[in-house]
């Protein structure tokens, strides 16, 4: 029989080798940049110009160059010009620091000076930074909240389970565990491939905290079941068996997202496909931290292997006469 839990220790490594560097990415991105990741508008605040020119009389095409020169003009100090399509289509998106009406249609009648504008097509979004502040202030509020409510019912839950809150903390460690793979991650292809986090990225790490901790707890609950069922045997007996019955129902689960979101990042449209890959590594991630990290911390904690945390006492019946 296969033992996870006796190579616990292996697991851990392994995790400690992928969140120190990924801790290290987002402390030189904090360093260079001003934040742990490349933020976007939805944090920062700004106007989004999504434009389309049609051709000039003299057939002169817009570059990158033209479009930055008009928005300095205006006092952006945050430029960010990206072409959208070929260069013949004339398509392109401008990432600029907020700015009221009035210049905005300045800017949009400076751009038409350069050439004929199509307002058919023209799409304009605008965030404050204080919407950017409350978006971010909401989903850390959100995450303490789920963690406090988990941790809680899992007491409730496994109150007739010797040390109940263990599995609460263990289930929460996890989260933890997942929430900072995803970060590292996501700040890595920030510094190399430009992926910015926006209001799409804290939907896909709340759905990861989600997954990740209702993944534990079914793993939790048949040790719960097993316990009073094989009393006796050794308590890493008990949690390797249960990880094996229980395997075969997460792996089914998870295959059938893993397929789904697979044909989504090779078929779908460039808008999804970072949201999708954020919830592709952390639901891998997730599926991991139940069976190995989840778990042995469980067994670690057990058996007094976490340091300042001792591990639980059993202490013998007296027989009387």
């Amino acid at each position: 029989m296969f033992t996870f839990v006796q190579k616990r220790r292996y697991f851990f490594l392994l995790s400690a080798a992928i969140i120190v560097p990924g801790l290290l990415i987002m402390l030189y991105s904090w360093v260079t940049i001003g934040s742990p990741f490349r933020l976007s508008n939805d944090f920062l605040g700004g106007s989004i110009y999504e434009l389309r020119f049609t051709a000039a009389s003299d057939g002169m095409l817009i570059d990158e160059p033209m479009l930055r020169a008009v928005f300095t003009e205006f006092e952006n100090s945050s430029i960010t010009v990206q072409s959208l399509g070929a260069p013949e289509e004339q398509r392109w998106s401008v990432r600029a620091d907020f700015q009221d009406t009035e210049t905005t249609e300045a800017i949009l009648d400076r751009l038409e000076t350069i050439a004929p504008l199509d307002r058919d097509r023209l799409f304009i979004e605008q965030i404050s930074a204080t919407v950017g502040g409350e978006v971010t202030r909401s989903a850390i509020i959100a995450v303490i909240v789920a963690a406090v409510v988990v941790t809680g019912f899992i007491v409730l839950a496994f109150r007739q389970v010797p040390d109940a809150l263990r599995y609460g903390i263990c289930a929460i460690l996890a989260m933890i565990h997942d929430v900072l793979i995803v970060c590292g991650i996501v700040s890595f292809m920030g510094l190399i491939a430009g992926w910015e986090v926006d209001a799409l990225f804290l939907t896909a790490v709340l759905t990861v905290v989600g997954f990740s901790i209702q993944d534990t707890i079914v793993m939790f609950d048949r040790i719960r079941e097993n316990i009073p069922k094989h009393l006796g045997e050794p308590y890493e007996v008990i949690v390797n068996r249960s990880i094996l019955e229980t395997l075969h129902r997460s792996l089914a689960t998870q295959l059938n997202a893993f397929f789904i979101m697979a044909a989504i990042l090779l078929f779908g449209g460039e808008s999804i496909k970072q949201f999708i890959g954020i919830l592709f590594i952390g639901l891998i991630s997730g599926t991991y931290s139940s069976i190995c990290i989840a778990v042995p911390l469980l067994v670690a904690w057990e058996k007094g292997e976490i340091p300042f945390l001792k591990p639980r006492v059993l202490v013998p019946a007296v027989q009387e006469g």
